[in-house]
């Protein structure tokens, strides 16, 4: 009985929900669990580093970015 109880109270949260004006979607991430994930994290941060470092525009463009957030927050 402590099942349909929770089914009963997930129910009207989703009802709730669904009456604020949201509505219930599904996305999948990848599985930090599985074998190899960490390595390929890091393989693409490595690249996106490298990339990083190459492209001097993208790096005048993010100091010049930084420069506009003085005073933003205390």
């Amino acid at each position: 009985m402590a099942a349909t109880h929770v089914n009963a109270r997930v129910q009207r949260h989703r009802e709730a929900l669904r009456m604020a004006g949201l509505r219930p979607v599904q996305i999948w991430v990848p599985d930090t669990r599985r074998p190899g994930f960490a390595e390929e994290c890091r393989r693409q941060s490595h690249l996106v580093a490298e990339a990083d470092r190459a492209d001097r525009d993208m790096q005048q463009w993010m100091d010049d970015a930084l420069k506009d957030l003085d005073g933003w927050a205390n």
